[in-house]
């Protein structure tokens, strides 16, 4: 390996390193940015689905960890590597990434202000990371019981989420096109919370309608409708997002009971679903 690549690998770990210090989860990646390992199961397409439970590394965003040791034995297995990746969704960041790709003469820096002015939030003073191409990536914290997922494109043209599963090139990271570097001023900033009326636009819109509980009354009849219409993996993330509606609309207190009935009737235990509810009440200043 060129001189060049092995000081690159070497300051790609000291960045995962120094990351990893303040509790996000890094992955070693390669000069395409993808991740740097490959699957042990590439050659067996019969191995069923794995998510690093074989104990072996090559299975992507699952390797992620914050562990000092486990990095240098990843970046070890990977003498090519050039970068690193931070794992979203995580605790105790549970970081969303707010990507703002201006490629294919996209504007996505205006696309997120007219949102801001639409759905009335502001973004507040946050880590910003300057991609080669000349966009950024904004980190954003989100809470502890809800899953954002990632999306391309759903908000606006040039505007990307990475969420739980999802990865964000790190700064100080080398890639085929350039440099990743932390916007001046931004590096020591922790990930601010992401404002309550923009993480509703992150989570997924209501599909399906069910019958509503007689507890419901006249109020909430659509936000108790959208708790019940969620699959396994959607239950915690729509109990929160009804739950700030709820909230904002001023019907939060006496929706409580019919949101924890329609989420315990979706399979989450009571004492999950007040926990969330109790979460959304927080993050809206109720």
């Amino acid at each position: 390996m060129a001189t060049t690549d092995r000081q690159a690998t070497t300051l790609a770990l000291a960045h995962a390193l120094s990351a990893a210090e303040r509790g996000l989860a890094v992955i070693p990646l390669s000069r395409t940015k993808l991740p740097a390992l490959r699957s042990p199961h590439h050659d067996d397409p019969s191995h069923p689905p794995c998510r690093g439970e074989c104990g072996r590394f090559g299975h992507g965003v699952h390797d992620a960890t914050t562990d000092p040791t486990r990095i240098r034995a990843l970046f070890a297995a990977a003498p090519r590597a050039t970068g690193y990746g931070i794992a979203c969704g995580l605790p105790p960041h549970h970081l969303v990434g707010v990507d703002l790709d201006t490629k294919n003469g996209t504007d996505p820096c205006g696309a997120l202000r007219a949102l801001a002015s639409r759905h009335g939030f502001t973004v507040p003073p946050t880590v910003v990371v300057l991609t080669p191409s000349g966009g950024r990536h904004l980190w954003l914290g989100g809470p502890p019981d809800v899953v954002v997922p990632n999306s391309a494109g759903r908000l606006a043209p040039g505007i990307d989420i990475r969420g739980a599963g999802g990865y964000l090139v790190g700064p100080g990271s080398r890639t085929e096109h350039g440099t990743y570097r932390a916007a001046p001023g931004t590096a020591g900033l922790a990930p601010a919370p992401c404002p309550p009326a923009l993480l509703r636009l992150l989570l997924p819109p209501p599909r399906a309608h069910h019958p509503t509980p007689p507890s419901a009354g006249d109020h909430g009849q659509g936000l108790v409708q959208f708790v019940l219409a969620a699959h396994e993996g959607q239950r915690n993330t729509r109990l929160f997002w009804a739950a700030c509606r709820a909230h904002e609309n001023g019907t939060g207190p006496e929706l409580v009971e019919p949101l924890v009935d329609a989420a315990r009737t979706t399979g989450l235990s009571e004492r999950e679903a007040r926990a969330t509810i109790a979460s959304a009440a927080r993050l809206t200043g109720r």
